[in-house]
Order: structure tokens, then sequence, then C-alpha cells
């Protein structure tokens, strides 16, 4: 049975259906209610033209957000329902939108022009169910199936083959063999797509429950949009801290962090630089010496095509920097990475070491040691340490009173911060300055 629809879409429905339009809850909402998941978005199909909406909606602000393709957008209570007119669309000529719209008569013409077959369902509680293609069945088979031609699908709308890729991941569906098919030999157009369009339906992917393994069977498609990866496919790195290639182990690391944009981009990317910095040597072993601070270049180069955040893109790059430096399970080292990166970077670059240790070679763990680490950096953040100038018990302002000037002040500051780590003297205000007068 279908799922409750809330109440100010129940109400559109039934005001468009009293003025004489059908009307439907349509797609995604669809789909996602007969998986018994709670939609994000309601949208509405109908037979009445935008004008018409309006009229029908008499008690309602109704916007007009996108009169070129019938869709007006109407704001009841909590709820933004975007409501589109049946349509029929031309050509593609940009591979990305229609040329042309035309109103149609029929849900069912409606429906033919949309993506996949889960989604090309519509729902009316005054006459129920439409589903031309069969998308109920896909959706219990567990099948991703282009509606009609899928090469005329995603010719129509490259973007097309990265939200299927999500659907795929999210959902853990299977690609219909001719969708798959048609996926692969239209992906060169990916190319021509924005890349805000690409990074949107990109970091889902990745943070999705299946992710990992639409990455797997599809790599090919995701080397076009990011082609930084595709070195990394089959590269044995001939170590034998390894099992796997490059490729098949950063797959493996993605698994062992948390779907946060921010560290499956490190992960997916942390050995981006490993084949250009491969060298063997005399007993024939594989090195990659330099790795982390090329691949930081990389993937920032990556990252700002990809359009994606400042934050993100620095924090992304600086994970990636430090992935393969040494953190010892000790006071001082762990006070001066505080220093260096701040508390929620070294807590992620340790997750993120666990998460690289777990797709080496499993006579090579090291987890135990690093789960040390973090015990040993909650107990010493637990003391409120001083390890930056801003926890220091003296401030520059004391600096300058004392005579301290220019660059001065913070070459003294700094030498002070190094001292407190190494235990030379105590964070409290006179045993500083009694120490900078030594």
């Amino acid at each position: 049975m279908f799922p409750d629809i809330p109440a100010p879409a129940l109400g559109v429905l039934t005001q468009l259906h009293n003025a004489g339009f059908a009307a439907y809850v349509v797609g995604g909402c669809v789909r996602d209610s007969l998986l018994g998941r709670v939609p994000g978005d309601w949208d509405i199909t109908t037979a009445a033209r935008p004008q018409q909406v309006h009229e029908a909606l008499p008690g309602l602000t109704v916007l007009d957000t996108g009169l070129q393709h019938g869709t007006v957008t109407a704001v009841a209570e909590d709820l933004r329902l975007e409501i589109t007119t049946f349509r029929t669309e031309g050509t593609y000529s940009d591979h990305r939108r229609p040329d042309s719209v035309t109103f149609a008569n029929t849900v069912e013409e409606d429906l033919s022009r949309r993506d996949f077959t889960v989604n090309a369902m519509a729902y009316s509680p005054m006459t129920g169910l439409v589903d031309p293609f069969d998308g109920q069945a896909d959706l219990k088979a567990g099948i991703l199936r282009a509606v009609g031609d899928p090469q005329k699908r995603f010719d129509e709308d490259a973007l097309r083959i990265l939200r299927g890729l999500r659907f795929a991941a999210r959902l853990g569906f299977a690609l219909e063999a001719d969708t798959a098919a048609a996926m692969h030999r239209q992906k060169h157009l990916l190319s021509a797509l924005a890349q805000e369009r690409i990074r949107a339906e990109l970091l889902p992917i990745l943070c999705a429950p299946h992710g990992v393994e639409v990455l797997r069977q599809h790599r090919d498609i995701f080397a076009v949009i990011l082609p930084e990866i595709a070195p990394m496919f089959d590269f044995d790195q001939q170590n034998m801290h390894h099992q796997y290639d490059v490729w098949e182990h950063t797959l493996h690391t993605l698994e062992h962090v948390a779907p946060q944009p921010d560290l499956r981009l490190a992960m997916l990317l942390h050995d981006c630089a490993k084949p250009a910095r491969f060298t063997v040597d005399f007993r024939g072993d594989g090195h990659f010496y330099g790795h982390a601070a090329r691949g930081a270049l990389i993937a920032r180069q990556a990252l700002e095509r990809l359009r994606c955040s400042q934050a993100l893109t620095q924090r992304v790059v600086r994970l990636i920097h430090y992935h393969d430096h040494d953190i010892l399970p000790s006071r001082r080292s762990l006070l001066r990475w505080l220093g260096t990166i701040g508390e929620a970077d070294l807590r992620d670059l340790l997750y993120i070491k666990i998460a690289d240790n777990l797709a080496q070679h499993p006579k090579y763990l090291r987890v135990e040691r690093f789960q040390q680490t973090l015990a040993l950096l909650d107990a010493l953040l637990a003391e409120q340490p001083c390890f930056d100038r801003g926890s220091l018990a003296l401030k520059g302002g004391d600096l300058v009173a004392l005579g301290y000037t220019g660059p001065a002040v913070g070459q003294a500051l700094d030498r002070l911060v190094n001292a407190v780590i190494d235990g030379a003297v105590d964070n409290e205000r006179c045993a500083l300055l009694r120490f900078l007068q030594t």
C-alpha cells in the first residue's frame, strides 16, 4: 500500500482534482515511498497548465520557478511542491537540456520522457499507481533500467549516467545489462558537463552504502570525470606490505572511513601519485617516495576543477599531504601534531592511517598502535595542554610590554610553545617570563 502523502501535498492534489485536472505525485517520492523510505521532496505532475495551477490553488503562494518547462512551485505549509505540467521534450543538442518542451495530454506521455523505470511512476490517491514501464517490478528485483532506448536516454542527458550510478550506489541496485552497456558507450559525453553538476553527483556516490562497488564496476566511467584515478588501475605495487594493486587498495581504504565527503575524497586520492613516484630497488621491491606530497598537489588540481569549496579542498589536500607521515604514540609527538594541524585534522588523520593500514597485507597490520595513539590523544586533550600560541599562558601583548617588536614577538612565542611541549618549562606566566630571560 502506498504510504501517506503529507497533508499539504495531498491538499494540492485534491484541489487540482476538484478543479478538473488530473494530478499525481511523481518520480523519486513515489520510488522512495514504495521502498519504505521517507521522501526528501514531493513533486507533482498535472494536466493543468501553469496559469491553471495558479487558478486552482487560490489559497497558496504559487511561484513561477520554471515556466519555460511548465513548472511552478507551490508553498504549502512547510513544503515547497514543484508542480509541472505533463510534457514531452524535443531534441537535446547539448546532451543536457531539451531544446524545446511541448505540453502533453496524459501522464503516460510525461512518464515516457523520464530516465529510469523506477523514477517513471506516478500516484494519485484518486486513481492509484500509474506504472507503464514496470518500475515497481524493477524496484522489487533491485534493477535499474532506462526508460525506452538507453542509448537515447543518455544521449539526451549525459548527467543521467551519473544519476544512475548514484541510484545504484544508494540503493544497491544492479544495472540492467543494456542500460549499463549504454552508460559505458556514452561515457565520453560526461566531459561536456558542468563541473558543479559532476561534483553534485560524485560526492553522494562516494558516501553511499554501495558506492565502493559502483566505483569498482564502473571505474572507466569515473575516469572520464576524474582522470586522476586512471593511473592507479591495475598498478602492481610490488611491495610486500601490499596485497592489492593501487586502485583496489584505494577501494578497500574507502570502506574503512566514515561516509563523509572530506574523508572519502582523501581516501580516493591519497595514493593517486603512486604510479608517478614508483621506483624499484635492487631487490625488486617497489617504493613510492614523495607520493603523498605529489598526491596532495594532484588532489588540489582535481578538487579545484570540480569547484569544491575552498574549505573542503584545503582539508582533503592537508590530509593527503600528511597521510604517510609517522605519528608517534607519545605526548611530545601528539602535541607537535596538534600545533601543526589541530585536533580535528589529527584525529581524522589517525582514522585515515587506520583505513590505509587495514587495506594492506594482513601480516603488517598496525591498527592497535593507531588505536592506542587515539586513546592517548583523548587523555592528552582532557588535560587541556599547551600546544600552540593560543594556549600559552603568556600572550603577544605581554611580550610587547616587555619591549619585543615585529617578528621577534612571534619568534618568542614559538620558542615558548616548543619549550612547553619539550617539558623545559611549565605553562605558567611567571615561569614563561623567567624562561625568556635565560
